[in-house]
């Protein structure tokens, strides 16, 4: 069985409605989710002309390798009208792999641990929540750790109001 964690997120439509939709697919599509953090909410990162997006870290375990992995994640981002028209611009979701047991994997489809983890607090504030004490197979840094190095000043809000 593989351990997986994954990032979901989106700034278009309804963004609770759709976080809960990806959560059922998932579960549905890919294996059982074994842990959820909190909701995030932050303002874009990149391209910032857009709605402020909900983010949410799931640990999850499959049977799929990670390509299989990561069509059924586009498979279902297709599903719930994602359109990849402007680079890092607004999404209904966003379904990343963050780890993949411990393994680095890069090939066309995939890049395993995800490449710009390290950089994004909007990325690690829901994944510390979830697994702090995870190792980095690249950096061997603890989510932890690379939360307090991170330098990313963008703000991150855990949703209290749902």
């Amino acid at each position: 069985m593989n351990k997986v964690y994954l990032l979901i997120g989106g700034n278009m439509g309804d963004r609770m409605a759709n976080l809960a939709q990806a959560i059922h697919s998932i579960n549905q599509e890919i294996g059982p989710i074994q842990l959820t953090s909190s909701i995030y909410e932050t303002a874009a990162w990149g391209n910032t002309k857009q709605p402020d997006f909900l983010n949410q870290a799931l640990f999850l375990h499959t049977q799929l390798d990670a390509s299989s992995l990561m069509n059924k994640l586009l498979a279902i981002e297709i599903g719930m009208g994602r359109k990849r028209d402007i680079p890092m611009g607004p999404r209904t979701i966003d379904l990343d792999i963050i780890y993949f047991n411990d393994m680095v994997i890069s090939n066309e489809l995939i890049s395993i641990p995800h490449p710009k983890i390290a950089e994004r607090r909007f990325v690690l504030m829901p994944l510390e929540e979830i697994a702090p004490l995870f190792l980095h197979p690249i950096l061997k840094k603890t989510n932890e750790a690379l939360l307090k190095d991170c330098g990313d000043s963008l703000a991150v809000y855990k949703k209290t109001d749902l």
